[in-house]
């Protein structure tokens, strides 16, 4: 079973698929959220939740105090399941599922983010997340945090100009990595 671990939607059930998504566990969702309140990075935040799977992350951000999320899977089985999550949790007034490539959105999304996840499946190289990385980098704000959720037996995901890494964490057979916009780069953003 999958919940929401904590804040408005606290103990709310999440549909999760019989096969073909691997949900992030509460375990390391838990471990994210304690680095991301420490990081001051939820309240009021614009959240981008890619690879969603079931929306669990964008969910429980919004539970913890985020403005919105837009919650993106290119399996429209997976955006069904993600809204019916939403619904689940009520946030159907704040949150959206969009049905297509994380690439796709990104590329033609008009919006800043402040808290982006991706955790992509083990198969997505880390060359097409490099890439996503490189396109995301613009449509970011000046204090936004990504979160990347990788195989623990993958090199670390490439990091374009515009990205610093945080810290990496081991759990279980996963590694989360955190990942900010440099300070130069923010002001860089002010200026252009």
């Amino acid at each position: 079973m999958t919940r929401i671990i904590a804040g408005s939607a606290k103990g709310r059930k999440l549909a999760v698929p019989a096969r073909g998504t691997r949900p992030t566990s509460e375990r390391v969702r838990e471990a994210i959220f304690s680095k991301l309140e420490h990081y001051d990075a939820l309240a009021d935040a614009n959240v981008l939740d890619l690879y969603a799977g079931t929306g669990a992350l964008g969910l429980e951000a919004l539970s913890r105090g985020s403005a919105r999320a837009v919650l993106v899977d290119k399996s429209q089985r997976a955006c069904d399941l993600i809204r019916q999550n939403i619904r689940a949790t009520d946030f159907r007034a704040v949150a959206k599922a969009r049905p297509t490539s994380a690439l796709s959105y990104v590329e033609s999304a008009a919006e800043v983010w402040d808290l982006v996840f991706l955790d992509p499946p083990y198969e997505v190289s880390n060359e097409e997340i490099a890439t996503l990385l490189k396109t995301l980098v613009p449509k970011l704000s000046g204090a936004a945090v990504v979160v990347i959720e990788r195989d623990k037996r993958d090199d670390a995901p490439p990091l374009p100009c515009g990205l610093d890494l945080i810290s990496a964490k081991n759990y279980g057979d996963t590694t989360v990595y955190y990942a900010d916009t440099p300070p130069q780069v923010e002001s860089e953003k002010a200026e252009g």
